[in-house]
């Protein structure tokens, strides 16, 4: 019972009255957190899209850059090595123009394949041009490329076996090591793999 000259007590019914309902700030505020995390994950899909190559499922040009600057950030700030193995796919155009863009295309997801089982999650791997591929090893200096191309022959001669092609996917590689002195970004990087590639 209210007496004048008395205060209120607090209460849940003079809560209501005289200020806004803790339950109803909660549920809101939870509301508005779930909205957010929403809107959170529908840009984040929408940048992983436009990150993404639709044809290989690795990460395109734009997304390796921005994915590999990351890395080379702090491999420097960790003061760790960084390399990059750069990838042509050998007559591409040949088996474009003899089995037609479909085999062609057949024979970029199979290598992206390859590239993926190949690395560990801790690398970054690319589609950087039509048929040229990057991964930036992280932690790591002077790898042996001999291996490494081994290594790779050997899975792409496996699956060359049981699709029984006309054709057996090749490629070169060329190794850039990571020089923060020399190389200002990773565009620099890609354009000395590049050069060196095609030298």
């Amino acid at each position: 019972m209210l007496v004048p000259g008395k205060p209120a007590k607090s209460g849940p019914c003079t809560d209501n009255l005289y200020g806004p309902n803790v339950l109803e700030t909660a549920v809101q505020e939870r509301e508005m957190m779930r909205d957010l995390a929403r809107q959170f994950e529908q840009q984040l899909t929408a940048v992983q899209m436009a990150s993404m190559d639709e044809l290989t499922l690795l990460t395109n040009l734009h997304g390796f850059q921005v994915l590999a600057q990351l890395w080379l950030d702090a491999c420097q700030h960790l003061e760790k090595p960084a390399s990059l193995l750069f990838f042509d796919l050998d007559y591409f155009r040949c088996i474009n123009e003899l089995y037609g863009r479909s085999e062609g295309d057949d024979a970029l997801k199979t290598f992206a394949d390859v590239l993926r089982i190949a690395f560990r999650e801790s690398d970054v791997v690319g589609r950087v041009g039509g048929d040229e591929f990057a991964v930036l090893l992280t932690g790591s200096t002077a790898v042996e490329v001999a291996g490494i191309r081994a290594r790779l022959e050997e899975m792409l001669d496996e699956r060359n076996a049981t699709v029984h092609r006309g054709y057996d996917i090749r490629f070169s590689i060329r190794q850039i090591e990571y020089d923060a002195d020399f190389h200002h970004g990773v565009e620099e990087l890609l354009a000395e793999a590049e050069r060196a590639l095609h030298r």
